[in-house]
Parts: C-alpha cells; structure tokens; sequence
C-alpha cells in the first residue's frame, strides 16, 4: 500500500484511437510503436493549467497540446502518449497554420 504513485510514474501511457490505454513498464522508440499501429503517428500529450488571478473566482484554464514525435524520438516513463492517424496529423496543421496566420 502508498506505493500507487511510484508504480504510475514508472510507466508511459500509449492512448489508441479506440479508447484502449496501453501501459508500457520501459523505454521504447517511436518507430517501434509506429511498426505496431501501421498508419498511426506518435505523439506527446502536454497538458497543463494556467495560473489563476487571485482576484477571479473563476476555475484555471486547462491547456492541452500535442506534440508528433520523430521515428527516432524516445518515448520515456510517466509520460502520455496518443496515436493519430496521417489524417488526423493534416487537420491538425491546417488547424495550426490557418490559427497562426489569419
């Protein structure tokens, strides 16, 4: 018992598209993922709240962002990680792109 959190930090977290959650106890390349979910990328989930002013009594904004990983790039533990599909990757740059520049 009390050791949930060491065990938890110890893993990296791969999301599928269906909703499964893959846990994976070591260190694995970006390209071995890819080998197993033919027409997937990797990417890292980085999520994180932006401060709160104190004078608001409002809830923090929470911040997600996706960051595709290189086939070479190392996936490391207590990290999460989702697979997209190459569609998927292209609404997200046209999303990105159009977002930047108008």
């Amino acid at each position: 018992m009390g050791n949930c959190q060491a065990i938890d930090a110890a893993t990296l977290v791969i999301q599928h598209p269906g909703g499964r959650v893959e846990k994976l106890y070591w260190p694995v390349t970006a390209s071995e993922i890819m080998r197993l979910n033919p027409g997937y990328y990797v990417a890292l989930i980085i999520a994180f709240c932006l401060p709160e002013e104190e004078d608001k009594r409002q809830d923090a904004v929470r911040i997600t962002r996706i960051k595709v990983l290189r086939p070479t790039d190392t996936l490391v533990l207590g990290q999460a990680y989702r697979l997209i599909t190459s569609q998927g990757l292209a609404v997200g740059l046209l999303l990105s792109f159009s977002l930047c520049h108008f």
